[in-house]
């Protein structure tokens, strides 16, 4: 069986709440009109009972009627719309007097059922409302009186009430479930507009965008929503495709300089001095590859936050000095001067491997920025109970404006300006998205030639052991 469309599921579920409904009143109506012509019939049957009771006397022990030619002439002599039959029992339930209108049928007394008490039976084909009620002359029980009216004609229009709601119901049902379909389609034209030019985008044709209806509701919010998610989408790609081709040409680079490296270098015989020369450089090379494809898998694999972390106790302390010792060379080489200030032991809960790997980059970057000569200062501090890892030089600094943009992978700030500073731009890129996946604050503060302040936040910290 096919599924029904969205248009036809929300007409379904109209006439579904609706037709509960048109029940509901159905059969309120019905009650209340039963209820009606009960109650008269009733009341009717009363106004009898009390009339005949003023009509009645006692002789030598036998029911008789007080007017009997009165009687007879009332309207008991007929049926009408609601005949009225009367009948008068002695106590041993024979029947005394029965109203000409009953002719030749009589009213059954039912022992079952308690005096006054108005209850349904029939006589022949014809249903009445019957009571039996106890007949006394001063005190003393002399017979039954047995009243009737007839239910025939009032069954009869609650029969076709019933009927006409019965047929009614289901045609309602079926015109409010075209009107609701009706409605329910123009309602989601603009539905059918968002799938239509939904359809027409697609990667190569991202700029598409769905046009906004002019009544601001749900489906503009949805429109809105979509043009959004498209934004992102588009960003998302155009930064994909940008960093592949940033890539490639930072892959492409060292690979051209080491294959025009062993070119020149085959060209003709060389000494030992010139091939370890190039060799050694070659090797550099390779070094600087081997970094930036470390780095690219680095970014691959929390580009979607889907790495495993594993969490366990971190010592702040021991990872500042081993990426200090890591770095020895070039602090010597270049006479740096590094200040590392840890008045007590400081441990966070995190994931050993990628504290590491932010502390090595922002570390790295000191040291390579700073100038000959220069100072780097690491100090471990806490603030409102979280752990505070400042690491600040006084190296050339970064330009304003491009604050922003170091965190954007391959970008390097001034790079034409310091040729002699070697690097792929892909540290702080890193290290700000391992932040983010570790909830670390990380802030950058910098100004040209007076240096960089780099500021970390742990939240999470265990106490100190």
């Amino acid at each position: 069986m096919a599924p029904l469309s969205f248009k036809n599921r929300i007409a379904l579920n109209y006439i579904i709440t609706t037709g509960l409904l048109i029940l509901v009143v159905f059969f309120a109506i019905y009650a209340i009109v039963e209820h009606s012509v009960y109650r008269h019939i009733d009341e009717g049957i009363n106004v009898e009972i009390q009339n005949h009771l003023k009509e009645i006397k006692e002789v030598n022990g036998v029911v008789i009627l007080v007017d009997k030619e009165e009687w007879e002439e009332r309207e008991h002599n007929t049926v009408d719309i609601n005949p009225v039959f009367v009948q008068f029992l002695d106590n041993n339930k024979k029947i005394v007097e029965k109203s000409p209108n009953l002719k030749t049928e009589t009213l059954i007394f039912d022992d079952s059922i308690e005096n006054f008490k108005l209850f349904d039976t029939k006589v022949k084909n014809n249903i009445i409302r019957q009571v039996q009620v106890p007949l006394f002359i001063k005190s003393k029980k002399i017979g039954y009186l047995i009243i009737g009216m007839s239910l025939t004609n009032s069954r009869m229009v609650l029969n076709n009430l019933f009927e006409i709601m019965c047929l009614a119901f289901p045609v309602i049902l079926l015109v409010l479930f075209f009107i609701a379909r009706f409605f329910a389609g123009r309602s989601i034209k603009p539905i059918n507009a968002i799938t239509n030019t939904s359809k027409m985008i697609t990667r190569d044709n991202l700029k598409m965008r769905i046009p906004l209806p002019k009544t601001k509701d749900e489906l503009y919010t949805l429109s809105q929503t979509i043009n959004n998610l498209l934004n992102r989408i588009e960003d998302a790609i155009e930064r994909e495709k940008q960093f592949t081709s940033d890539a490639s040409h930072e892959l492409r680079t060292p690979l051209t300089v080491i294959k025009g490296t062993l070119e020149v270098l085959i060209r003709k015989p060389r000494d030992n001095k010139e091939y370890e020369d190039k060799i050694n450089f070659c090797i550099a090379e390779v070094d600087h590859l081997n970094m930036l494809v470390d780095q690219l898998l680095l970014m691959a694999r929390f580009e979607n936050k889907k790495a495993d972390l594993k969490y366990e106790s971190v010592y702040l302390n021991a990872l500042i000095l081993d990426v200090l010792k890591l770095n020895s060379d070039k602090i010597s080489t270049k006479n740096i001067k590094v200040n590392f200030d840890a008045r007590e032991d400081y441990f966070i809960n995190s994931d050993n491997y990628l504290i590491i790997t932010i502390l090595r980059n922002i570390i790295s970057n000191a040291l390579k920025y700073t100038n000959r000569d220069g100072e780097v200062s690491i100090v471990l501090s806490r603030q409102n109970e979280n752990t505070i890892c400042r690491i600040s030089d006084n190296g050339i600094g970064i330009a304003k404006e491009d604050i922003e943009a170091i965190f954007n992978p391959f970008f390097r700030s001034d790079s034409s300006g310091h040729p002699e500073i070697k690097g792929t731009g892909l540290g702080l890129s890193i290290v700000k998205r391992l932040s983010e996946l570790l909830h670390i604050s990380f802030e950058i503060e910098s100004k040209i030639g007076e240096g960089t302040t780099v500021f970390l936040s742990f939240k999470e910290q265990l106490k100190s052991l």
